[in-house]
């Protein structure tokens, strides 16, 4: 560790003098903190506790503990002059509701009332509670509000640019929606920076900014829009959008996984409902046919189907079983066998040898997909020929060509990615979003990964889930993450992955504490069926050419650490890359991670499996530390908290220094992160407060950090609980609130103020800290 007072280009001599001149400003803060109005010349805002045998002592710089007293108890070492002394214990607002008095021209009325409002959120929720029926009339009300102006009317303002007319259930009164609508916030519209014209028109926040919505002007028709060109893109820069027509296959279940069926059935894990029934079907897209390899119930024959699947009359099917009987050399025999010259020999359709368990998998791969080469490609034309000038399809035309285009011609070695020495943002839920990857990219990230998404609802086509794997062009080593409890689910969704979006490497999530996922047997419930993860593991990486990574836990149990044990197998099993999280189910994000435990995993595990670090990076020197403590064999750190808190830790481990930063330069942080969103979620009102909703939940991480020029010793730990203490700036008291109020309030600064009716509670509790490890 380094002594604070080394670093003082942070805080020079003038902030130390004149920090009891800030009395008067911190008086001014205190009222937005909520703190007691007695409070005293050297009392302030922060974010820390006093409760324990330490808060009942009433502290004075006299007896203040020592950096190396607080540092025993794992509390911040913050320098005495910076320290609220002598103020009791306070309970700050966690949540906040904004009322409609809240909502004022005066910034200063604005805020005392947002204040008020902030303290009924709990006895409030069962008077106010609504029933089902009455919250799904305001749903219907507010669809037809003058709010919720219809796309194409608010972009051209033209009432009669809705194609749907009279039926559209959206608003077409323009000038309703113009008397209605919030004041325009300040600055030039985000998305102009990577359109032509804002997509939002009249409904932008910016409006007034836009050149062709000036005066009498309006802006033409956008001809950059989504799938069906009925609501605009975000951004065009932005990759991995749900196409409609897709989603509609994947709601009828009309979408076949051919790649995850054969690797599942080479396995012996294909169910009875994917098995393929005796009628035939047919592969069709436009002119070309290309048949797709399946396997039969009984005999392992190899037979076709089609992502668009094609209806096929009894007359048809009776030609096709007589080619298939009658053509020996297209390799589909009638007695079941399938022959090949493949670099095996010849190979048999024996259904011993398609059960059989294969440990490398590159055997299974050249069984399952190399043999079926010459077979689809003999046997192809006389498919076509039996099915020719059908057209009664299950599914519409325009859906046609969203279905499986072919069987990619599999590789014989994946391309991996080279983890080694980049920083690596981690997988991070709700606070993971594009807009804070896109900060994060901009501050020295190299390698990003996507929320987490769940199978089975990418399955079921939730455009919620699809929207996790959205990629802006910026990330340029980019991941996704998928979590599931079955091999099938698993094993399609990264075939469908792969297939639909542009990803660098898929990472299975096999880590999870949440209970919901959990009880659902994925997550880190795997770790307590090795069985199953092997299932899911071999299936998944059979099943996609993409580098499949796993992140995981040292166990699910405190005290019964298993991840050394399954290291070994993951590498043969098909993983590229192995993430250890130094902490088990059991503990969550409580105590500090355990960096000895994933060294001796290191030092044991396999050699041709890159392993990745994750737990507690927060500063340069930890990074360094872990690397070296690894002798070298450890890849890198994956980072989570460290830039929850300080979206700059890359910067700093890639300068290897400890960054002062001031409260402008963390404000205009929080500015891009606007921007980001804005052009991300839209300009509008709506997107306006989505932005504002996740800003906030980073904001109730983001608060923790504690500033380098206020520590006595740095770095900062992850485990240090600050007292209560004030900034070198009221900017800096602000930012160090632990109130959902004062969070708030930072939006204002660059989102304006909330509408009435808003309400914010923070999803995890970022802030809590484990009493035992504390002291």
């Amino acid at each position: 560790m380094e002594v604070g007072n080394d670093l003082s280009a942070g805080v020079g001599k003038s902030d130390v003098e004149t920090a009891s001149q800030m009395a008067d400003e911190v008086l001014k803060v205190a009222v937005a903190a909520e703190l007691p109005s007695s409070v005293t010349a050297e009392e302030g805002l922060g974010g820390g506790s006093t409760d324990g045998a330490d808060g009942a002592q009433a502290l004075s710089k006299e007896n203040y503990p020592s950096a190396e007293e607080l540092i025993a108890k794992s509390r911040a070492p913050v320098k005495r002059e910076y320290v609220v002394l002598n103020i009791a214990p306070r309970v700050m607002a966690k949540s906040i509701v904004i009322t409609k008095e809240a909502v004022t021209n005066s910034p200063e009325e604005g805020t005392a009332n947002a204040v008020e409002a902030s303290k009924p959120f709990t006895a409030k929720a069962s008077v106010d509670k609504k029933s089902r029926r009455q919250r799904k009339r305001e749903r219907k009300e507010a669809i037809t509000s003058a709010e919720n102006i219809c796309g194409a009317v608010a972009k051209t303002g033209d009432a009669n640019a809705c194609q749907f007319g009279d039926s559209c259930r959206f608003n077409h009164d323009l000038a309703a929606f113009m008397e209605q609508k919030p004041k325009d916030l300040e600055g030039l519209c985000p998305l102009l920076d990577v359109t032509s014209s804002c997509p939002y028109g009249f409904a932008c926040r910016f409006s007034g900014s836009h050149p062709e919505v000036k005066g009498t002007e309006v802006a033409e028709v956008l001809k950059d829009g989504n799938y069906d060109g009925k609501n605009p893109m975000s951004s065009i820069r932005e990759l991995n959008s749900l196409n409609k027509s897709f989603q509609k296959l994947l709601w009828k279940n009309a979408v076949t996984f051919p790649k995850a069926d054969a690797q599942l059935q080479a396995l012996g894990l294909l169910g009875k409902a994917r098995k393929l029934v005796a009628k035939p079907s047919v592969v069709c897209k436009g002119d070309e046919a290309k048949p797709v390899l399946v396997y039969d119930d009984t005999a392992a024959k190899v037979k076709f189907e089609s992502s668009n699947i094609v209806e096929v009359s009894p007359e048809e099917a009776e030609i096709i079983a007589a080619s298939e009987t009658t053509n020996g050399s297209a390799g589909l025999p009638g007695d079941g066998e399938v022959r090949t010259d493949g670099p095996d020999g010849p190979l048999s359709s024996d259904t011993s040898l398609i059960n059989k368990e294969y440990p490398p998998r590159k055997k299974v791969r050249t069984i399952v997909i190399e043999a079926a080469d010459e077979a689809l490609q003999q046997a192809s034309d006389n498919v076509l020929e039996a099915t020719s000038g059908r057209s009664n399809s299950r599914v519409d035309d325009d859906d046609m060509k969203y279905l499986n285009d072919e069987v990619k011609e599999p590789l014989r070695d994946k391309k991996l990615v080279d983890f080694r020495g980049k920083l690596y943002l981690a997988p991070l839920t709700t606070v993971g979003n594009l807009p804070f990857r896109r900060v994060c990219k901009k501050l020295g990230a190299d390698i990003t990964c996507g929320e987490m998404a769940m199978c089975t609802n990418l399955l079921q086509g939730q455009a919620s889930e699809w929207a996790l794997l959205r990629r802006h062009e910026e990330e340029d080593i980019f991941g996704v993450q998928i979590c599931g409890s079955y091999a099938d689910t698993v094993a399609r969704a990264a075939e469908l992955i792969e297939r639909e979006c542009t990803v660098d490497f898929i990472d299975l999530n096999v880590g999870c504490p949440i209970d919901v996922v959990v009880n659902k047997g994925g997550g880190s419930s795997l770790l307590t069926k090795p069985q199953r993860l092997q299932e899911i593991v071999r299936a998944a990486s059979g099943s996609i050419n993409t580098p499949l990574t796993v992140k995981l836990r040292m166990g699910f149990f405190e005290g019964r650490n298993c991840a050394h044990s399954l290291l070994p197998d993951l590498g043969s099993w098909g993983a590229t890359a192995v993430t250890i999280h130094g902490r088990t189910r059991q503990q969550r994000y409580s105590k500090l991670a355990d960096w000895d435990y994933i060294n001796q995993c290191v030092t044991n595990g396999p050699s041709d499996v890159q392993l990745i670090g994750n737990g507690d990076v927060f500063s340069y020197t930890d990074y360094n530390g872990h690397l070296e403590s690894s002798g070298g064999k450890l890849a890198t750190c994956m980072i989570a908290r460290g830039a929850l808190i300080k979206p700059w830790l890359f910067t700093e481990i890639k300068e290897q220094r400890h960054w002062d930063i001031t409260a402008e330069e963390r404000l205009n942080i929080l500015r891009d992160y606007v921007k980001f969103g804005l052009i991300h979620w839209g300009s509008d009102s709506k997107g306006v407060e989505t932005t504002r909703h996740f800003l906030l939940e980073w904001l109730s991480y983001a608060h923790r950090y504690i500033p380098v020029g206020l520590l006595d010793v740095i770095p900062q730990k992850l485990n240090w609980r600050p007292p209560n203490y004030f900034g070198r700036n009221d900017l800096e008291t602000l930012m160090a609130s632990d109130s959902a109020a004062d969070w708030v309030r930072l939006t204002e600064m660059v989102l304006g103020p909330p509408p009435p009716g808003f309400a914010f509670a923070p999803k995890h509790k970022s802030n809590a800290y484990d009493k035992a490890e504390n002291g």
